[in-house]
């Protein structure tokens, strides 16, 4: 199978593995770094790595559960089972599985996918589709008439926080909740920018496809690419206009 292929049979193998503990009785673990980690996190990417060593054992891996293999490899799949562990222990039908394929450190290939809406947004080089439709990002160069989202406040390191709240101050309207689904709502033109900070490779990879295949753009606080080894701040803007805008009200120009 081809690189779209694997991806759809990732991301099908993954929601097989999640939809059985969705509302159900779990025990929740905390790792090291307090976030929290519960079985469909770890069935899930457990049925996405066996998929990926019987079709591309020479391809690497990173995963959020399971850690790294053969990262340093041309291409390299970078999976977050279930991004949004806290909506999917409190039945919130908000939390997605990420899947990413980087070639050379740049993603190319992404995959938002909500197994229990049976949302999935498929973004490439020849555009970004919602369950198969195209999807496109709305028309808004305007600061003040963008709907901005982030997944909570609480996430941000302080410092990163009062510098989100300037952001904050200038834009239309302000969302809290919704992880990596933000960025498929902003793909398909129903928000106009997510910020966030603290994000790690598998939290961010598979959403710059998305955004990008959908007309928008995606880099970090300084309007730069995100490429392997990025800082976790980014933003995504569905409008390519915004992002100047963006970074400049989060102080990294003047």
């Amino acid at each position: 199978m081809n690189d779209l292929e694997l991806a759809h049979a990732l991301a099908d193998a993954a929601g097989e593995a999640i939809r059985p503990y969705f509302r159900a009785r779990f025990d929740i673990e905390t790792k090291a770094d307090a976030s929290p980690v519960t079985a469909a996190d770890r069935a899930a990417e457990a049925a996405m790595r066996a998929l990926i060593e019987a079709h591309r054992p020479g391809d690497g891996v990173i995963g959020e559960e399971y850690g790294d293999d053969r990262p340093d490899a041309a291409q390299v799949w970078v999976l977050d089972p279930v991004d949004g562990t806290r909506a999917f222990i409190a039945g919130r039908p908000l939390f997605g599985t990420l899947i990413a394929l980087m070639d050379l450190g740049t993603p190319v290939l992404g995959v938002i996918d909500q197994c229990i809406a049976r949302d999935r947004w498929v973004g490439t080089g020849e555009g970004t589709t919602l369950n198969g439709a195209p999807a496109r990002v709305r028309s808004c160069p305007d600061m003040a008439r963008a709907y901005l989202a982030t997944t909570s406040p609480h996430a941000f390191p302080a410092d990163d926080f009062a510098t989100f709240e300037r952001l904050r101050g200038r834009a239309r309207d302000t969302l809290y909740g919704g992880d990596c689904h933000n960025y498929g709502l902003l793909a398909s033109g129903h928000l106009d920018l997510v910020v966030e900070a603290g994000l790690k490779t598998f939290d961010w990879a598979a959403l710059v496809p998305v955004v990008t295949g959908a007309g928008g753009r995606m880099t970090d606080w300084t309007g730069a690419p995100l490429r392997l080894g990025a800082e976790g701040r980014v933003i995504a803007a569905g409008d390519p206009a915004l992002i100047e805008p963006a970074v400049a009200a989060l102080g990294d120009r003047p």
